[in-house]
């Protein structure tokens, strides 16, 4: 995979999830970014991206230079040779950690967007779905509903926990 396919596809994938141009929300992010810091968060990871892409760039450019065909190297740019490799495959590393790094945002923008705003609402219908599973006590009539579950302890409790 090359650095600026990954570059393209972070591009494709910020621009989907917020339905803009990365122009668009680049100018959002530093304006804004308390009203979206997710927004925010992909930007800031976006340019890491950047900068790998330039890093990738180099190392590659590095590489042609020094494994030019019909060239033999010397024994002493072998060391050369090593370490570039290595460094292109640091710098590819870090693009695709950056690429599943935007992913992992885009996925909790996603949840947060379904996700019910109110906790009250959601912990009143935890309550009535415990209620309705709740046992009978003995001789209540059937036709009644059962009684509200409790939801801390029923005792206090006497030692430590750890």
């Amino acid at each position: 995979m090359s650095d600026a396919i990954a570059l393209d596809q972070a591009d494709a994938m910020i621009e989907k999830a917020w339905s803009r141009p990365i122009d668009a929300l680049e100018t959002l992010a530093v304006r804004r970014p308390v009203e979206d810091p997710l927004l925010r968060a992909a930007m800031h990871i976006r340019s890491s991206l950047v900068v790998s892409n330039n890093a990738v760039a180099v190392h590659q450019d590095r590489l042609h230079a020094l494994t030019r065909s019909g060239h033999v190297p010397a024994f002493y740019a072998v060391e050369r040779i090593t370490s570039s490799a290595v460094n292109l495959r640091i710098a590819l590393a870090k693009s695709r950690t950056a690429l599943q790094a935007i992913s992992r945002v885009i996925e909790a923008r996603e949840a947060a967007a379904t996700a019910d705003r109110t906790p009250a609402v959601r912990l009143a219908q935890v309550a009535v779905a415990r209620s309705a599973h709740a046992p009978r006590t003995l001789g209540q009539p059937p036709d009644q509903p059962a009684p509200s579950a409790v939801v801390g302890p029923t005792v206090p409790a006497t030692r430590s926990r750890r």
